[in-house]
């Protein structure tokens, strides 16, 4: 008999999901079994996002312009990932300065707009903004009023980092199409590349006497909250993240809905669902806010995904270190609990 639904491609792609196993899901009963599955997992997920370089290059970091505003100053900094791939962000420090006595630092991680200027205040013509604007709230600004000390970075793909197709577009134009498509065709993800320029930036931060690498946090929305939640996962230094209006279950988010193709790890599903990965953040902080008219990460997706992610959290005895804020609002950066939060754990 004809069945009508094998016609519904979403439909085929939800039964796949069903009938395929994640090989490396959450199953340990103790600490000392959980911390040996972080290290399966994570090692996992290092080769499905593309691997890193072996050897890191040389930073070769560069100040590019340094402005002062009423309660903290700005830096334009530049620094190198990789060879032929330089970082471009600022470098924000809260007044009064004072160099000796290192501070919690938070790295800064925008979303799909017009990139990091965005979360740092800049218009498109230069100018500052007087409030707080955008989807993303200029949560850049929002940390150093919090007393943070901040790099904000631009991600490969948006903003400074374009190819010249997209600048010609305009401001709120990314590349991030034909980019993640290279990344995929040469065997490495757009995740992969954005994550490797976090964790240099953290390279660059511990070159800073102003910044306290014991309390090192990184905070994002929407493709930044992507960066966010797999660098916390891979990189340990990380000792909290505030992922905004991203976490969700790969099933009713990335695999069900039209997204930036940034987001795709080829065959991630068969190791692991995203509250698995948020495991490998354990026992170290992670804050979870999304809006309830988020119509791209679906709020009880989002609810469900963060308590599965909880089960793993009171296997290292560590409920208190995640946590979830739901607001009233679409996609966009709320900031309420999350610097609450941050105050107990940075």
């Amino acid at each position: 008999m004809y069945h009508e639904q094998e016609r519904d491609t979403l439909a085929f792609s939800h039964q796949l999901y069903a009938e395929t196993p994640r090989q490396l899901a959450f199953q340990a009963t103790s600490i000392a079994e959980a911390e040996v599955w972080q290290g399966e997992l994570r090692a996992k997920l290092t080769e499905l996002v593309g691997g890193f370089p072996q050897e890191s290059c040389d930073l070769q970091p560069q100040v590019l312009d340094a402005c002062e505003f009423p309660t903290y100053f700005r830096e334009t900094v530049q620094f190198q990932s990789r060879p032929h791939a330089n970082i471009f962000g600022y470098f924000l420090s809260p007044k009064p300065l004072n160099n000796s006595t290192p501070k919690p630092t938070i790295l800064c991680l925008a979303g799909h707009g017009r990139g990091v200027d965005d979360i740092v205040g800049i218009e498109e013509d230069g100018t500052m903004r007087s409030e707080y604007g955008g989807y993303q709230n200029d949560f850049a600004l929002q940390c150093v009023a919090n007393g943070y000390t901040v790099l904000a970075i631009e991600q490969f793909g948006f903003g400074h980092r374009r190819d010249p197709i997209a600048h010609q577009k305009g401001g709120g134009n990314s590349s991030c199409q034909p980019s993640a498509g290279a990344a995929l065709l040469l065997g490495y993800t757009m995740v992969g590349w954005r994550v490797y320029d976090a964790m240099r930036a953290f390279d660059y931060l511990a070159t800073r006497p102003e910044v306290d690498m014991n309390r090192l946090g990184v905070m994002g929305i929407s493709g930044g909250g992507t960066t966010t939640f797999f660098t916390a996962a891979i990189d340990e230094r990380v000792k909290a993240a505030v992922v905004s209006g991203y976490f969700n279950t790969f099933r009713d988010s990335i695999l069900s809905l039209s997204h930036c193709i940034d987001n795709y790890i080829p065959n991630v599903l068969q190791y692991a669902e995203m509250y698995d990965i948020a495991g490998l953040i354990a026992p170290r902080a992670l804050f979870v806010e999304s809006g309830t008219e988020d119509t791209i990460f679906p709020i009880e997706a989002t609810r469900f995904a963060v308590n599965e992610a909880k089960s793993i959290y009171k296997c290292f005895d560590a409920e208190d270190k995640i946590d979830l804020e739901v607001f009233e609002a679409g996609h966009s950066f709320h900031g309420v609990g999350a610097f609450e939060f941050l105050k107990e754990v940075l």
